[in-house]
C-alpha cells in the first residue's frame, strides 16, 4: 500500500509510465512466489494498445489530470494451476490505476494518490497470491489478474478478455476487489458487501462458508455495472465486485491517501474472504446466474 499509494508513482494514472510501474511492481511479486506467468511472451505482463482517438468521454476524464499521451495500458497476470481440476478457474482481480496528477496550474495537492481506490484491491489481490500459493495446490486453477486503465474505460479487462490465459469458458467465478480499505456504516462492523449479490448464488454460498458478505446496501450507485467485474459479466462469466466503499468523500480526491487506510478493518476484511476462497477453489460448487440476472442474456443492460 505505502508504495502503490506513494507520491512517488503520481496516482498511478491510467496508461501512464506510472501504471506501467505498478504492473512491474505485481509482477514481480507474482514470480517471487514461483506462480506461473500469464502475460505476454512468457511474462507476467500484458500490454495492450489503447483505442486512437480515444472516445470523448475518457478524453474528457483525462483532461481533467496531466495532459500526458496514453497510448498503452498494462495488467499484471499470474496462474496458480490447479492440481485436480485445473480446467475449473477462479479468477481474482483489482484495478492497478487510479487518476494521476492534476493539470498544471492546479493548486494544492495536485497527487491522486488512490490509496482506497484501488490500491486497497490491488494489495488484497496480491495478499491472496501469497497465500494461496502456500501449502497444498488447489484442486482448481486460480488466476490473479491487475488491470490496467480501469479509471478512463476498462481497457485492461478488454485486453485481458481478448487474450486471456485461459480459456475464458473455463472461468467458472471472478471476484473483483475494489475499495476494501476502510468500513462502511451501512453494514454491520467488520463486513463486506458483494455488488450483484442477488443476480447470482456466489455470494450467498461464500457467506455461507464464512465470508462476511451481506447485499450492497448502496444500489442507486449501480456499483455491479461500474467495476471490472461487469466486462466479464457480460460475458457470462459469474462475476462480481467484493467492497466496503461507503461512500466518503475522499473518493476520486488527493486525499484518498495511506493515511486514511482503516489496516485493522482491511486486514479482517482480506482474512474473512481467505478461508472461503479456499473452500471454492477445492470445491466441486459451481455458481450459477439466478433466473432473468445473467447480463449476457437477460438483464435491460445487456440490450
Amino acid at each position: 500500500m505505502n508504495f502503490l499509494a506513494s507520491d512517488e508513482l503520481h496516482g498511478r494514472g491510467s496508461a501512464t509510465r506510472d501504471e506501467h510501474i505498478a504492473a512491474l511492481f505485481a509482477a514481480a511479486q507474482f514470480q517471487s512466489l514461483g506462480l506461473e506467468p500469464g502475460g505476454d511472451n512468457g511474462g507476467f505482463v500484458q500490454k495492450a494498445a489503447l483505442p486512437n482517438p480515444l472516445p470523448d468521454r475518457l478524453r474528457q476524464r483525462l483532461s481533467q489530470f496531466e495532459d500526458t499521451p496514453r497510448t498503452e495500458t498494462w495488467n499484471a497476470v499470474a496462474v496458480l494451476r490447479g492440481s485436480t481440476r485445473p480446467d475449473e478457474v477462479i479468477l481474482l482481480t483489482a484495478h492497478l490505476d487510479h487518476l494521476g496528477v492534476a493539470a498544471p496550474g492546479t493548486s494544492g495537492d495536485t497527487i491522486y494518490n488512490g490509496a482506497d481506490d484501488d490500491a486497497s484491491g490491488t494489495t488484497a489481490v496480491l495478499t491472496f497470491a501469497h497465500l494461496l500459493s502456500r501449502g497444498p495446490r488447489p484442486k482448481r486453477t486460480i488466476v490473479f489478474a491487475l488491470f490496467g486503465s480501469e479509471e478512463i474505460g476498462g481497457y485492461g479487462n478488454r485486453a485481458f478478455l481478448d487474450h486471456p490465459p485461459v480459456p475464458l469458458s473455463e472461468i467458472i467465478a471472478n471476484l473483483e476487489f475494489e475499495m476494501i480499505g476502510r468500513p462502511d456504516s451501512a453494514v454491520p462492523a467488520g463486513t463486506l458487501w458483494l455488488t450483484g449479490f442477488t443476480r447470482s448464488n456466489l455470494g450467498p454460498e461464500l457467506a455461507k462458508h464464512g465470508a462476511h458478505l451481506v447485499n450492497d446496501p448502496h444500489p442507486k450507485e449501480l456499483f455491479f455495472q461500474r467495476s471490472d467485474n461487469y466486462a466479464l459479466a457480460r460475458q457470462g462469466i459469474i462475476a462480481h465486485t467484493v467492497s466496503s466503499f461507503g461512500l466518503h468523500h475522499d473518493y476520486h480526491q488527493p486525499s484518498d491517501e495511506v493515511g486514511t487506510i482503516d489496516f485493522k478493518h482491511m486486514t479482517k476484511a482480506i482474512a474473512s474472504m481467505t478461508a472461503p476462497i479456499r473452500w471454492l477453489s477445492d470445491s466441486g460448487f459451481k455458481p450459477q446466474w439466478n433466473p432473468g440476472s445473467n447480463p449476457k442474456t437477460s438483464s435491460p443492460e445487456a440490450k
